[in-house]
This record gives C-alpha cells, structure tokens and sequence, in this order.
C-alpha cells in the first residue's frame, strides 16, 4: 500500500471515531459540576439518536455512572418477599448485567407507585454510585456507606452511620451521592461533631469527622473558589464549605430549609448559587476573601416556588447564565428556564419539560424531561433554541441522563436505554 493511500485509509478511521471519550464517574460528572466536554449530536433524527441497546428497567431514581466499560446505577428490587435497594454493574457496550449487590432494606410508598400521589408513580433509591479506579461506592436510602469491587461485586468495606455515628436520617430517607474528591469519600448523615465526613477510599478509615449538620438530599460538590478548593455540603441549616482534607470550616451561609432540599449547589468562579421547593425559593452568594478568611454575601434572593427556584432538578451554568428545569411538583409542565446568574432574572422560559434533569455536553443543553423525552437546547440567553426532541424512554424520569464516549446513557422507572449521540468528523451538527 502505498504512503497516500495510507493516509486515506487513517483518515478515514479516524472520521469513524467519536472526537472525544471520556468516563462520567460521579453524579455531577467528570468535573463535578454537571458538564463535560464532549460534544454530541445536536441534532437528531425524529425518533432521537440510534439506540446501542435498551432493557426493561427496575424502579428508582438513580442515575447511571460510567467507567471505561462498565455503568453502574442503583435499582429498587424484590428480594425474599422485600423491597431492597440494590447496586448494578452493566456491560456499557451490550447493557447485559455483570453483577448484583444488595445494599439492604428502603422505605416504599413515598414514591406513590401507583400512580396517585402527585408524583406520578415510581419508587425506589434516588442516591447514584460513584467510581474510582476498580472501585464502586454507594450511600444507600439507610445511610449505609460501603465500598466494592468494581470487576466482581465483591464488597470491599462499609460503614453504618446510623449504627456506628449516630446517623440521622430524613422522612425520605437519603438521596445524596457519595462524593470522591483526591482519595476520599466525602458524605453526610452523622450526628453531633460528627455530621459530616471523609473516609479512605482504600480502606474505609475515617479520614476525618467534624460539624453537627442535618442532611437535605442534595449531593455535596468540590470546586475551587479563590485559590481553594473545597467541599460544598447543603445542609438542613444551609450551605457549609469544608477544607477537604480535614473539615475545617471555610464559610457557612444561612438558608430557610422546609420539608425537601434536593438540588445540589452551583459555583461559577466565586459564585454559589443554591435553592429549594416548598415555596423557599433561591439565591446566589458571593465568596470573598479577606486576611485568610472566607465570607458569603449574599446577591440576591427569589422567595418561592416561582420565578426562580429548583426543587430537585439541579441546573448548569455556562458564560453568566443557568439553565435548567425551574418549578415545583410542575410534572410534564414545569419549564426550562435560562437565568442570569448575577441577578435572578428569567432571560427566557419554556414550558413541557416537567421535573426532569439537565446536563452540558459542550456548549449544548442535554434536557431530560420528566416524561422521557430527550432535547437538545442552544446555551442562547437571548431567546429559546430547540435543537431535538425525541421521546427515548418510557417511565417517569427524575434521574439525569449520563453522557460517556459519546453516548447517553439514561435510567427511568420502566426502563434503561443507551443511545448514541457520537460526532463524527462530518457527522451532523
């Protein structure tokens, strides 16, 4: 063969490829804020992107997580006549089920299974795995922290906050993800002086244990803001950062808790925007720093549960603005909005997308609707773009899609689905 021909042949190898792969390891993704990198199809034909492989799923809210080849999500199944929570691991490429670990007994009926409470059906855990390396870790709805092999299931190590920390748990029970930042596990749900905490990804030692804070169900995010990084929680009595190797504090700033906080916070450079439902509503803080000390200002604050609040529907900021599902118990109605971060303001509102999730692939929207729809939407301030919009899933979604080597992966309460949203070098826009 000859040199030109050679380089054709490599040439087109490498359109056939995706532009960019990377793994979704945690709940907020690979940067701990919802986004990515990777770019996608931002447009797709009307029946949404070219489904790899779908099967029929089990209930419950949580998310996937995907590590090179292998997805992880927690799934509500009947084991000896009860309900247990339980962690999977799946083939990413064939979604065949590699392995199963019970994580023990959940509360039902919260959920409304059938279908009359006004969440439209559906129970089950609502916490995601995290991975690390060939390790998986879960917090389960009973505040169970346990660690396990990610190649065979085998359970590596665990710890009982209720039992062994004077855990303190929520009518809902837990719903928040564990959080791996360096070579910790950072969670919440201990009790007095020891509410919040940092084990040993290797070996389950506590690291650290400090603070007397009440869980909500929002994750805890790691950012760095001013030349710190540090842990976010967002807890009963507000926000509450964390140095990260030994929980000293760094700042707190006050905020109205009423039955369910669920949507994790957002930073945007030195910026911390969090909110909740039942009528508490929103606001952004500023941090500073002054002789080695932090301080929260806050910016602004929208009461309620309009214009401006999520309920567990966490939105994601790009170039000044959020974009995300804002409404309370709005199911199949609630609205994507694009909110300007600096001030609350609505730059625009669009209706139909219900209590579902978002992502960034890019500089492209990912909106999951509640009702299993699955659309493309411009990071357009000035006015609403709809790139796509396709019905991908049957079931009721309140999990965010995962987005992983170009394709989405996504978890309702009927079914899973993984869809192929790869860029080709001429591939569409």
């Amino acid at each position: 063969m000859n040199n030109r021909l050679s380089t054709a042949a490599l040439f087109s190898l490498t359109l056939a490829l995706p532009l960019c792969a990377a793994d979704w390891p945690q709940y907020a993704g690979p940067n701990h804020n919802r986004t990515t990198p990777e770019k996608i199809q931002k447009t797709f034909p009307a029946g949404g992107p070219k489904t790899l492989w779908r099967g029929p799923g089990e209930s419950g809210f949580s998310s996937f997580v995907v590590s090179g080849k292998r997805a992880f999500t927690q799934v509500l199944r009947n084991i000896d006549g009860a309900p247990r929570e339980t962690l999977v691991a799946l083939d990413a490429t064939t979604g065949k089920e590699l392995w199963a670990a019970p994580l023990g007994g959940i509360k039902v009926g919260d959920g409304g299974q059938d279908g009359t409470a006004d969440n439209k059906g559906g129970d089950g855990p609502r916490s995601t795995p995290s991975v690390a390396g060939n390790r998986v870790f879960v917090v389960s709805a009973k505040l169970l922290v346990a660690c396990f092999d990610a190649t065979t299931g085998k359970p590596v190590w665990s710890h009982d906050l209720i039992k062994e920390h004077t855990g303190r748990n929520i009518s809902w029970q837990n719903a928040a993800s564990p959080l791996l930042e360096g070579n910790l596990v950072f969670v919440g749900g201990g009790g007095p002086g020891e509410s919040l905490l940092a084990f040993d990804q290797a070996t389950g030692k506590v690291v650290w244990k400090a603070h007397d804070e009440k869980i909500t169900h929002a994750t805890p995010v790691a950012a760095t803001i001013l030349g710190q990084r540090q842990i976010i929680f967002f807890t009963q009595s507000g926000l509450i950062s964390v140095k990260p190797a030994d929980g000293a504090l760094l700042w707190k700033h006050a905020f109205k808790y009423n039955v369910s906080t669920a949507a994790s916070p957002v930073v945007a450079d030195d910026v911390v925007y969090c909110a909740a439902g039942y009528g508490v509503g929103s606001t952004a803080v500023k941090i500073s720093k002054a002789d080695g000390t932090f301080q929260a200002t806050e910016m602004w604050f929208s009461t309620g549960n309009q214009p401006v609040a999520n309920h567990w529907s966490t939105p994601v900021y790009f170039k000044g603005h959020l974009y995300g599902m804002f409404s309370f118990k709005e199911y199949g109605k609630g609205p994507l909005k694009c909110v300007e971060l600096a001030t609350g303001q609505v730059k625009w509102s669009q209706p139909d997308f219900g209590a579902g999730q978002v992502i960034l692939a890019g500089d492209t929207v990912l909106a999951l609707t509640d009702k299993g729809e699955l659309v493309t939407v411009e990071t357009n301030p000035a006015k609403y773009t709809e790139l796509s919009r396709a019905k991908v899933v049957d079931g009721k979604c309140w999990s965010a899609p995962t987005l992983a080597g170009g394709k989405i992966f996504v978890h309702s309460t009927k079914e899973i689905v993984c869809l192929d949203a790869r860029v080709k070098m001429w591939g569409a826009r």
